[in-house]
């Protein structure tokens, strides 16, 4: 299409520029994909209607990572399988439409090649979605009057991945896909090598052909350099193998990277050293520096050019990106028969005697079909994931001792508050759920993935328990996965405790009437990791269930495992009788992004008085504009220097408590609050909505004018006045009521890395 290049596949794709809008743009893509505009009979050559989100541009400072995500996003609008691409945002963020499209401009992306739109939401979020399906069911015909035609190979881009790695990957699969890719660039194309922490202690290998001096120095610099980074955050780059890899025989990240090198065919050369996401311009060998992080890693090596993309897996990972196909290429017979619905190349046969040129012409005449248009496998199960490279937090060496103290577990006491004579201390109550573990406001069944490739297949998970409407006689309202991009490709310590500390907060949260763990299977922070951190906090893992995509065999079988674990569990529970409760059972979170008046801080400061008198508890994040207003509150020591909860730290005593926040990114300090066990949330806004907890309802309330008049359908109430919050408070406790925008589905769910989490 134009002068993009030569697409392998044809999506109209709506993408999320920052964090901030990605609920609005997964729930567009699904309100037009499943039973919408898009019939695959009337528009036989649009292959899809996607979203793309991810992680990024939600704070309110610059990212320090703002060239590349600005990079990344440019070069998906500009890709040769985008048919049409609608790009959301508020106005409001860091990163805007605005300045994605002058970058674009500035930078020469043939972006007038491209049928697309910058959105800005600012009305409903019914009506931006409304208007956003009529955009996109006006591209409809010109997408799809683009057909298939016969193409050169010299068209194709190829990127080189690989991930669960285990001893063979540098014996089978990572060969079988350089000779593969050899070919492809003796037709003219193009293949991307990445991961630059993979490829630490291979730095001869690749080297032994190159094209000039300038490309090894360049090569060697970008190693330098990442090196440099990880360690501004208190890591080592070496520290990269998971717990999968060392399990199945790379014990270090000189062998690790040894097999990843083997990628490059001997007989090529690499010919170009780019940065992330930076476009490939012509033909050749190319290696793109990333994080070892196989989601991010792609990501960039998609915005790169890359229309098709070969990941080999040991364990037999299974990933698979939205608008480029992945054809997955496994490196023992015996992991492939184990996963064969979810695989589509067996390189073990080169162990058991097969010769790699037979093997790799078989692959060859695959990859021509699947560019062609037959479905790899991954494209055939609907799952898909995208992650950006994470931004990081520190830009140069500094001390790293009082960012190690930070995001300490701390006290968990209570701060106290007075409590004036005219506080509303009347007995409020709530109807709640009466079961053995106490007085609750939902009981929800939890599929809670253990790191980021476990996420989607979580998600497909509830939506089947829900379709079969699973433990509903029990008093189970919803299944609720988590999905997210932690728990693999990121460095340890500190960022890795943040992670354990959220996600095991959510496992045992008040609301889940029964949790299970879903691993991929080899990830750092596999289900063996979780088991033993809930046992050091004396929890039994025999509470939960745990399954593994992996070696329960593949997509398809732990599903069913799942969905049959949940219905036997839940088979002989009893339901749950509903009773009165006071607010003493209730612990709610109460935030304002941003500045707020003395009267919302005056409101806010009696609501917490109340609540807090009546024996509840009441969490407020540091960073609520609220805590810093003029007012009663000053006199109340509310001071957000002075958390007695860690981010994620589970409350244990009720009372009024403030949460330890890294970050601004209201996604991220709802995720944080999710983990300390709050039953709702209830939001001060000012511009633009927040996107809700997924398991967590989030009221969201706003007095300010201009808020009111742009987003007043989307608010649950236009006043801050106690006694009204009060009232919305007990029928949200009850479920009397549903948050707008929750009740929508504009939800989402963001861990923090803190201050000194990097990916690796």
């Amino acid at each position: 299409p134009g002068g993009r290049g030569v697409g392998t596949r044809n999506y109209i794709v709506v993408m999320g520029t920052t964090a901030r809008t990605s609920g609005f743009a997964r729930r567009l893509a699904d309100m037009c994909s499943v039973g919408g505009v898009c019939n695959p009979d009337t528009f036989p050559n649009v292959d899809g209607i996607v979203a793309v989100t991810h992680t990024e541009g939600g704070e309110g400072r610059t990212p320090n990572n703002i060239d590349i995500l600005l990079r990344t996003l440019a070069g998906f609008t500009v890709h040769p399988n985008i048919g049409a691409m609608l790009l959301v945002d508020y106005g409001t963020e860091a990163v805007t439409n605005e300045m994605l499209q002058s970058y674009m401009q500035r930078e020469g992306y043939p972006l007038d090649d491209v049928v697309h739109r910058f959105y800005r939401l600012q009305g409903s979020f019914d009506a931006d979605l409304a208007d956003g399906a009529k955009i996109i069911n006006g591209w409809l015909d010109t997408v799809n009057s683009v057909p298939r035609t016969e193409q050169s190979l010299e068209y194709l881009k190829i990127a080189l991945q690989c991930g669960g790695s285990d001893a063979f990957s540098g014996v089978s699969g990572n060969p079988l896909a350089a000779y593969v890719a050899k070919e492809v660039i003796r037709y003219g194309g193009c293949a991307n090598l990445a991961e630059t922490d993979e490829l630490i202690g291979s730095e001869a290998y690749v080297l032994q052909n190159v094209r000039d001096l300038s490309t090894a120095r360049t090569f060697l610099d970008t190693i330098e350099r990442f090196k440099e980074r990880v360690s501004w955050h208190g890591h080592s780059a070496e520290g990269n193998p998971s717990g999968g890899n060392n399990f199945r025989g790379l014990y270090n990240i000189a062998i690790k990277s040894i097999g990843a090198a083997m990628k490059r065919h001997p007989d090529v050369c690499l010919d170009y050293v780019i940065n992330y996401s930076q476009l490939m311009e012509n033909p050749g060998y190319y290696f793109m520096d990333s994080p070892g992080n196989d989601l991010e890693s792609i990501a960039g090596q998609v915005a790169s050019g890359s229309n098709m993309i070969f990941f080999v897996t040991g364990n037999g990972s299974i990933t698979n990106f939205p608008f480029v196909p992945t054809i997955k290429i496994v490196t023992t017979t015996g992991r492939y028969e184990m996963l064969s619905k979810d695989m589509d190349v067996n390189a073990g046969a080169y162990l058991d005697g097969t010769p790699m040129e037979e093997l790799g012409e078989s692959m060859l005449d695959l990859t021509v079909d699947v560019a062609s248009g037959e479905r790899s496998v991954g494209e055939k199960a609907g799952h898909s994931q995208v992650s950006l490279w994470r931004d990081w937090k520190q830009t140069g060496p500094v001390d790293l001792d009082p960012l190690l103290t930070a995001s300490e577990l701390q006290s968990g006491e209570p701060i106290p508050i007075e409590t004036p004579a005219d506080a509303n201390t009347r007995r409020l109550q709530f109807r709640a759920l009466q079961t053995e573990a106490g007085h609750r406001t939902d009981q929800v069944g939890l599929i809670l993935p253990t790191s980021l490739c476990s996420g989607q297949i979580a998600q497909m998970i509830a939506h089947r328990c829900n379709e079969r409407k699973i433990g509903e006689k029990q008093g189970i309202s919803r299944f609720v996965a988590l999905p997210h991009t932690e728990g693999c490709g990121v460095s340890s310590g500190r960022s890795e405790e943040i992670y354990t500390r959220t996600m095991i907060g959510h496992l045992t949260h008040p609301t889940v009437a029964l949790g299970l763990l879903l691993e991929h299977g080899c990830e750092k922070t596999h289900n063996d990791h979780v088991r033993h951190e809930i046992q050091n906090l004396g929890i039994s893992p025999e509470r939960y269930g745990w399954a593994s995509v992996q070696l329960d065999g593949g997509i398809d079988a732990v599903i069913e495992k799942v969905q049959d674990w949940f219905s036997e569990t839940l088979a002989d529970k009893p339901s749950v009788p509903v009773v009165d409760a006071g607010l003493e059972h209730l612990c709610l979170a109460a935030l304002s992004p941003g500045d707020a008046t003395e009267a919302v801080s005056a409101s806010l400061t009696r609501l917490t008085q109340t609540i807090v008198a009546a024996g509840g508890t009441v969490i407020v994040p540091a960073n609520a504009g609220w805590l810093s207003g003029d007012g009663d509150q000053q006199s109340m020591d509310l001071l957000a220097d002075t958390p007695t909860l860690a981010y994620g730290q589970r409350v244990e005593k009720s009372g009024f408590h403030v949460m330890e926040t890294p970050t601004d990114q209201p996604t991220e300090t709802l995720t944080g609050l999710g983990a300390t066990g709050i039953d709702l949330a209830l939001a001060h806004i000012v511009g633009a909505p927040l996107q809700s907890h997924v398991m967590v309802p989030l009221i969201q309330v706003s007095t300010d004018a201009t808020t009111q008049a742009n987003y007043g359908a989307d608010l649950d109430l236009a006043t801050a006045d106690v006694d009204e919050l009060l009232a919305l408070i007990v029928k949200v406790a009850s479920r009397q009521y549903t948050p707008k925008l929750h009740g929508k589905g504009n939800t989402d769910f963001q861990l923090t890395r803190g201050l000194l989490g990097i990916s690796m």
